[in-house]
């Protein structure tokens, strides 16, 4: 366990070096979702080959919360499915990769992203069309709760449940913080089991950064005929206490104060910084 803590912690501090060389970064909500993808591609969740990229019965993942995407790239990197000299390239003049997943980057990315409120209607799709082939594999999708305000997503949440797509599992990252304010304020929601629920999904809840509880979430036996809904409670830029559940810190970068907090909360130090 501690010696994933330092993992995840490391895989912040490159996210955080890495927007820092490129001049922007979503850092709070790469921070809010990094268990949540690491557990995915890390802790034998989703079933990959990872000399095949294309492998035709693999499980799809779609980052539907595309601004998150150096936490997805981070992720890949440490797994070895990209290098990490292609995750340092970001907004770099040989940038291969930018701040939201595109799949001409990267022979990993299922679905470009960026433009909220789409992955899980492509999510829908890709899952209606492995039931058509024959194929057992799931399509797994990351959702930001303020990107359900978009109206594609409980298009998607309805036709998944009349279709019965067991083989799709949504999770929401709900850090309860949205671009400029809480989604609370802006959503009028707390309560997303209720919501979802009468749809037709299996509804589970947990805490998006415990590892262990995020598996068990994720791979337990779901109901048949019905999709699952994993709420996974997350703090918006864990890991750095001045972004933490912080309005303030969607797209933006420390400044000089600021900094000598993030260096000693993520221990940096000067040689890194240059």
């Amino acid at each position: 366990m501690a010696n994933e803590e330092k993992t995840l912690k490391a895989l912040r501090k490159e996210i955080f070096l890495t927007g820092w060389r490129g001049g922007m970064a979503h850092l709070a909500s790469c921070f809010s979702c990094l268990e949540i993808v690491y557990t995915l591609y890390c802790k034998d969740v989703l079933r990959i080959d990872a000399q095949n990229a294309r492998w035709r019965d693999r499980d799809r993942f779609i980052l539907s919360k595309g601004h998150g995407g150096l936490a997805l790239y981070a992720v890949l990197a440490h797994r070895g499915l990209i290098s990490w000299e292609t995750f340092h390239s970001y907004l770099q003049d040989d940038a291969r990769i930018g701040g939201e997943p595109c799949t001409r980057d990267c022979e990993w990315i299922e679905a470009t992203t960026g433009s909220l409120g789409h992955g899980l209607s492509v999510g829908v799709g890709m899952a209606k069309a492995l039931k058509l082939s024959g194929s057992d594999a799931k399509v797994y999708v990351l959702l930001g709760d303020g990107e359900c305000a978009e109206g594609t997503v409980w298009e998607a949440v309805s036709s998944a449940g009349a279709l019965g797509l067991d083989n799709l599992v949504a999770i929401l990252d709900r850090n309860g913080l949205q671009k400029t304010d809480r989604v609370q304020k802006t959503f009028g929601t707390e309560n997303w089991r209720e919501r979802i629920e009468p749809f037709g999904w299996q509804v589970r809840e947990t805490d998006g950064h415990d590892v262990p509880a995020l598996r068990a979430a994720l791979t337990e036996p779901a109901e048949p005929g019905k999709p699952l809904f994993v709420i996974a409670r997350t703090v918006k830029g864990k890991g750095v206490s001045i972004m933490e559940n912080s309005p303030n810190w969607h797209f933006r970068l420390p400044n000089r104060k600021e900094l000598k907090v993030f260096r000693e909360e993520l221990g940096i130090d000067d040689a890194e910084m240059e």
